[in-house]
């Protein structure tokens, strides 16, 4: 894998792709922490466009992390194949570089932890995308790394970084 190299300084905004939510996270300016920043109810394109072109401009982010969903194994899924696609659209709406992480149990991860902490339903599904969308941004800022192909199978996660150190 590559290592991560942004020129620009500026945030970086960790996505959990839904096609009815959308979990965003942001790290501060120095890419060094991660933090939970809303969960957007989607609209249609026009309005999901001007909520990350304001997102953007808002927050100076320089670059996008979409969580890509797969399958133990490493292969992708539908869902990767549709975290992609919105990759893409959000790439060309924003003009902002959109990189992929492996997101595995990210929401799972996320749902425990409301659940530990005592929420009720309602209060999990309003944190659970944003949730899950910080811990993506936290892995993806801990790894400092960009995706080269598609994520491999667990088995073989510590190999891959072994590899690049």
């Amino acid at each position: 894998m590559r290592k991560l190299k942004l020129t620009r300084s500026g945030r970086v905004s960790g996505i959990d792709y839904g096609t009815v939510r959308v979990g965003i996270a942001i790290s501060n300016a120095e890419r060094t922490i991660a933090s939970p920043y809303e969960t957007y109810a989607r609209h249609d394109s026009t309005a999901d466009a001007q909520r990350f072109q304001r997102l953007v401009a808002e927050e100076f982010i320089v670059q996008f992390v979409v969580g890509l969903p797969v399958h133990t194994s490493g292969e992708e899924s539908q869902k990767s194949h549709e975290a992609r696609e919105f990759g893409a659209w959000l790439a060309q709406v924003t003009q902002v570089p959109v990189d992929f992480i492996d997101e595995r149990y990210s929401s799972q991860q996320a749902e425990e932890m409301l659940r530990n902490a005592g929420l009720s339903n309602r209060q999990r599904k309003e944190r659970r995308d944003m949730l899950a969308a910080q811990i993506l941004l936290e892995a993806y800022l801990e790894t400092g790394e960009l995706s080269a192909g598609p994520p491999g199978p667990l088995d073989d996660v510590s190999d891959r970084r072994d590899d690049n150190t």
